[in-house]
This record gives C-alpha cells, structure tokens and sequence, in this order.
C-alpha cells in the first residue's frame, strides 16, 4: 500500500481557476466586514490577507486535521478523496455559500491552532462546583491533579475567555451546593517591583511595593506566586487565591496570599498569537481584590448562586479588558432562585460586574410557572429558560423520547444553540441555503461537506483533560444554517407557518393556536438534516471514532451571516430597509476608502477616538408581500417558528431572540408553557428600532434605502487596494461586531 507521508496543501493553479469560475456573494457589508474582522496579517508581504488566501488557509488548516493525516498512514486513494474534499470545501466557501464559524476564519490554519486547539470552538460550558484539573495545561503546584478543587471551574472560564471563547456557567443550586464552606480569611497581597512601567498604576490600583514589603515579611509563611507573563499565570494566580479560602485545598489554612505581578507587560503592548494589545496588570488587580473580598465576606458560610455568579462576572469584566474583545458568559440558574432571577436588579453590581454575563434559568417539561419569568424579560429583558430535560432526552422532537440521546448534558453556550456536557464546546458551521442553490450546489452535498469539517474539529489537540473526555465521547459537530426566511421565502413563496389552529392542551385543558408548517417545506429540512447524520456515520465508521451525538443546530450568526448578506439563523430581517451602522477606530485605514465611496461617516457620539459608518442596507425579498421583519412579525410567529426547527433541523437547539413589541408581553408566559415539550432554549428581548442614537440598526423607509444607495459611489475593495495595496496597520479592532447577532459572543 502506498503511503502519503505528507499534508494537503492547495496549489495556487487550482485558487487561481476558482477566482476566475466563482464570484463570493459579497452581502453590503460583507467585504468590509471581513477585511477588518478575519484578514490575518501576512508578515513576508506587509500586508493583510485577501479572501482566496483567508479560505485557502481555513481549509488547509481544517483538512490536516483528518487523524489519518496526522498519523501519516493514510492510503494513496484515500489522501486524493482528501485532496478533492478540500477542493469542494475550498469552492463552497471562497463563493460563500457556506463559512466555518468565525473563530475558524481567524484561527484556521495557524500556528496558534497547532498550539491551542480549543481556539477553534466559539464556546464552552462549565459547571461551577469543585472539580478535579486532571491532566490539563494548567495546574496550580500546590494541587495534585485528582484533588476537587473550588477554584478549577474558574480557571477553566478565565482560560477559555482569554481565547477569546464564549462560556455558559451553571450555578444550579445542584452544583452550588457542593461548595464547602468558606473557612478560611485570606489577607491578599499583590506585589510589583519599581522596574515595571505599570509600576505607578498598579500602586494606585491596590499593589504594593515588592521590594519594601519584602523586607519587612517572611514569605514562607505566606502562599506565595511569581505570576508569569502569559494567560495560564493569570489563571493560577486566581486560583491560589480562591483555594486558599477552603481547607481541602489550604490544609494549613495559611492566611496570607501574596502574589508577585511584576513581569506582567504594560497596558499597550502587543499580544502574541491571538492578536489584541495587552491591558496591564491594573484590571487583573480590580478582579483579584474584589473576588477575595466577596470570599472573605461569606467566612464561615456557604456561597450562594449569585455568590458564584458574581465570581464569574468580575472575571468576564477582566477579560473584557484585558483582551479588548467581549466576553460572553451565560449563567445558568435555578429556575425559583428568586435571587439569581433578580440579581441584575442592583443597578450598583449590574454596573460593575454584572453587565459580564446574560442570565437564563434551567427547566424541565413539568416546569410550570412561568409568569415571573415572563414579568422579568418584560422589565429588563432576561432570564431566557434552558429545558435541559428536552435537551437530555430529545435529538429533534419529531424523533420522540429517548432516555439516552444526550444524558450528560448540564448546560448550553452563551448564545443557547448547542445543548453540552460538563466542558465541552459547541463547534459549528453554517450553510447559507439560498447561496448555495444559486451557486448550483446540491444542499445535501453541501451540508455533507460541512458535517465532514466539524468533524475533524474533534481531533483538535484539547488543552483540559474534562474537554478532551466529553469531546472524544461526544464527537458533538453543530451544522447550522442562516438565512433561513430568505431561502423559504425564496424557493417556496411565503414563510413556513402558513397558519393557525385552535387545540387543546392535553395536559392542562388550556386553549391555544396551533402552528401550521408546510409540508414541502418540513420535507426539505428533514432531507438536510439526513444528509448531516449520514455524512457523520460514514466519516466516523472511516475514522474509527464514535459518532457524533448530536449534529445540527441553528446558531444565532451575526458576523459571518454579513459576509454574505443574509437573515441572521432563524431571525427574520431587523427591516426591509435600514441603515446599519458599523464603528471604527479613527486611524483605520478602511475608512479613506468608504469615504472616497460616498458612506456617511461621523465620530461615534459614546466612544473617544472611533467613527460611525452607516451602510444603507436591503433585505433579500424585501418587495415580496409575504415579506416579514423583526418588527411587525409576531411574537407567536417567531415561537412558532423556532418551534419548527427544534421539532425538524436540530437536534442540539435553535438560538432564537424572540422580539416582541410591549402588546405582546401578555403572550410570553403563555407561548413558554405551550412551547415547554419543544422548545429547549428561548431569550426575548422587546423591539427597540431606533430609540437611540447612532443605533446599530435603524429601520428606514425604501425612498430613504434609494437616496441614500444613490449618494454611493464604486466599489470599497477597489479603493481600498487603490488607496493602501491592502492593509498598512496590524491589530486594529472592529467595534461592535460579534459571532451572534444579539452580539454576546465573541469577534472570532
């Protein structure tokens, strides 16, 4: 047998006769977008990437992961099928009809994913209760990996965050209880030496001076860390802290930690690898003081869930800082812990720390009281609900209850589309339907294609022993779609609830409307869906692995569905016509380019040195009758619709933002109780428009869409090469972009 000892490369022959056979379906914000969102800098060409080199490195990356590659024993036949399967992936995505997630765009391909796999998953799920660190990339000295340890759930977060990945929490009272009492006080001393820059801002943050304290201390009677420059030294140095306060974890119970901060790089300076300009050492002070006085003021208690909550946050508003990137973080509580449900109510707290996370409430299908829940979203827009019982037993409803379809589930990500285990990511892609059939694509080869790519994410090299177990039992992949109004309405002439009917809750004896979905229109998700499961068993049975245990999903999008310029997952269009605004830094060179092409641009009335750009955009089937938006579809609708998905797409969730005009709020409770044995996560939000300033969309008539497409002159991209030869700055961050479209989740 022949053995290819070697990985696939695509030859520039065969980019450059895709650049000439296939145009990418550039959405009104798509090239821009992307430029300043995904284009990696190119070192040897003092440039930034363009898009054949961004997808030729997404693929490339993505297709040596097959474990047959990277154990060099793949037969000849077998390393040619490779070879054309990244010759499909490579033309399904260069055209757009389909895109890995974003934090593939980034990360794909590059020395970072050989160093931190995890990157390549956009969110993760950790259950706040102790936890054993096993054989991680990270454990503290004073631990030995098997021991429970209060403080590994944290770390896992802080890590996660700092690379960028979203993370759901639960702090179910389940978990919480587990907790051991706070028994011990710990005086924290943070320490920094004059040679540091960061010197004089770290002193008025709270440091003290090294050199002065340690000539009047003995550190052996302290718990003492010299925290080193990198991720994983932020990590530990917050997990000393916590651990000290616990006994099992602190058996001498010594009461001082001191922490050494000094080799921290200053506030600007570059980040290696993930990109980003550091933040300094104050921030890491801030959440470093504030978490071990909130553990010192439970001594001799036990923490509650806002307890655990808060923790999390205040790590999540570190990271904000620390990364100049979002944190998502979703908490997931009790569902009558009337304190978790009303923490956000302290407008102190909510102000300083617990902005961090969007909260939601875990249920099962007997769960029945829904009107203070409902009360709540209408007063500030959370919590969402999170069925894990639907999500344990059920793949997608239509195929009935099965008590082992998905046992180990405890949570969902941040955006609430992937049901998962204790540490394990979601790990998506999504297919752009109507993209792909105008591009001559069979859908079924399509979403083949993209079951193949998650795939091979599994085999990703996973830096924490909890993820790598869920992952290899799991194999969990999450297809995804967007632009799903847009491709029903396209192809079938109007949406797929053509109706209502009244019904009789057998349970209850409750009266309500029933959906209607077209038939033609369940028979073509139940094709796709086939496609997915079918393609996962046949690589799997080539691989050797496990299959995957669940396989779609419909994820809320957001940056990736602008690329080309479709609805948002399941969302209908925000308008018919609007005006989308995008913010950047004053000094990026994009934005010669959109004014020489006629875009409005104006400094950004809430932030120093940034400008406001607005884009007039049109939805696809804006003219049709049977056109419906964010803002006058009903709220009955969009449940019912999501409703749909669950019931004859996904198996793991559909992440939905119901929108709702104040009229509606009545219909809340209800549509959650009706919905309670389909639907497995459900967020709300009230439709804002335009009600404030410089929104990012604002709904505007078609005669204002035509002034202003008129006042647009050529072409961006073309310009933009004219003005700069691409780009001549590295790491300037895109504003108010994000992987969802309700904009929690991370920028890559």
């Amino acid at each position: 047998m022949d053995i290819i000892k070697t990985k696939i490369e695509l030859s520039q022959e065969f980019i450059d006769e895709v650049k000439a056979e296939i145009k990418p379906h550039w959405g009104e914000l798509g090239w821009v977008t992307y430029k300043r969102t995904y284009a990696r800098w190119i070192p040897e060409l003092d440039r930034t990437e363009n898009w054949d080199e961004t997808v030729k490195r997404v693929i490339e990356g993505n297709i040596n992961l097959d474990p047959r590659l990277q154990d060099k024993s793949i037969s000849l036949e077998d390393y040619n099928e490779l070879v054309e399967e990244a010759k499909s992936l490579y033309k399904l995505v260069y055209g757009l009809a389909a895109t890995p997630s974003g934090r593939n765009l980034w990360i794909s391909g590059t020395a970072y994913q050989d160093r931190n796999g995890d990157a390549l998953n956009n969110c993760w799920f950790i259950a706040v209760r102790p936890q054993k660190y096993g054989d991680s990339h990270i454990l503290p000295e004073y631990l030995d990996k098997d021991t429970k340890a209060v403080s590994m759930p944290y770390s896992f977060m802080f890590d996660q965050l700092m690379k960028g990945g979203g993370v759901g929490f639960s702090v179910v009272p389940d978990n919480v209880k587990q907790i051991p009492e706070v028994d011990v006080k710990t005086d924290l001393k943070i320490l920094i030496g004059k040679e540091s820059a960061s010197y004089d801002d770290s002193i008025k943050a709270g440091a003290v001076d090294r050199d002065e304290w340690l000539a009047n201390n003995d550190l052996d009677s302290t718990l003492y860390y010299k925290m080193p420059d990198s991720r994983e030294g932020w990590v530990i140095g917050n997990a000393t802290m916590i651990d000290s306060h616990f006994t099992n974890t602190n058996p001498e119970s010594v009461g001082q930690v001191v922490l050494d901060i000094t080799d921290i790089r200053a506030k600007g300076e570059k980040i290696k690898g993930f990109g980003g300009t550091a933040s300094g050492p104050v921030p890491l002070i801030e959440m470093l003081e504030d978490i071990n006085d909130l553990l010192n003021s439970k001594l001799g208690q036990r923490l509650t869930s806002v307890d655990c909550t808060d923790m999390g946050n205040m790590i999540g508003k570190t990271v904000v800082a620390g990364n100049v990137r979002r944190s998502a973080e979703l908490a997931l509580g009790g569902a009558e812990d009337d304190d978790f449900i009303t923490m956000k109510q302290d407008k102190e707290k909510l102000y300083h720390h617990r902005w961090a996370s969007n909260n939601s409430v875990a249920v099962d299908s007997m769960f029945n009281d829904y009107q203070p829940i409902a009360d709540s979203i209408q007063h500030n827009g959370e919590p969402g609900i999170v069925n894990l019982d639907l999500s344990q037993h059920y793949g997608r409803i239509i195929d009935g209850y099965n008590e082992n379809a998905d046992p180990e589930v405890e949570g969902t990500n941040p955006c609430g589309e992937i049901s998962l285990s204790n540490g394990e990511p979601c790990n998506l892609f999504e297919v752009f339907p109507q993209v792909a059939t105008d591009e001559g694509w069979n859908l079924e080869d399509a979403f083949s294609l993209a079951a193949r790519y998650t795939k091979r994410v599994t085999f990703s090299n996973y830096d924490w022993e909890v993820s790598r177990n869920a992952i290899a039992k799991n194999r969990r992949i999450g297809v995804s779609m967007s632009g799903i109004q847009d491709w029903i309405l396209s192809n079938f002439g109007h949406r797929v609830v053509t109706g209502f009917e009244d019904a009789v809750d057998s349970e209850t004896g409750e009266k309500y409307r029933k959906p209607i979905y077209d038939p033609e229109i369940v028979k073509s998700f139940k094709e796709m869906y086939q496609s997915v499961v079918d393609a996962d068993k046949d690589y799997s049975d080539t691989l050797n692995c496990n299959t995957s245990v669940k396989h779609t999903t419909v994820k809320p999008s957001g940056t990736v569905a602008k690329l080309a310029g479709v609805s948002e997952g399941m969302h209908f269009h925000y308008a018919g016509y609007l005006i989308q605004r995008i913010r950047f830094q004053d000094s990026d060179p994009l934005l010669p380019a959109l004014k020489a092409c006629g875009y409005k641009i104006e400094p950004d009335v809430y932030t120093k040195n940034t400008m406001c750009v607005e884009f007039p955009v049109q939805a696809a089937n804006a003219e049709s009758k049977n056109f419906a938006s964010a803002g006058n579809v009903s709220i009955a609708e969009q449940f019912a619709t999501q409703a749909f998905l669950q019931t004859y797409w996904s198996d793991n969730a559909v992440s939905c933002t119901v929108t709702f005009q104040p009229k509606e709020g009545d219909q809340i409770a209800p549509l959650m109780r009706q919905y309670r044995h389909i639907t497995k996560s459900t967020s709300l939000l009230p439709y804002s428009g335009a009600d404030f300033k410089q929104a990012p969309k604002e709904p505007i008539d078609k005669a204002t869409y035509l002034k202003k497409l008129s006042e647009i002159k050529g072409d961006v991209a073309v310009e933009f090469a004219k003005e700069n030869n691409n780009h001549d700055k590295k790491d300037i961050e895109l504003v108010d972009q994000s992987d969802c479209a309700g904009g929690a989740c991370p920028i890559r």
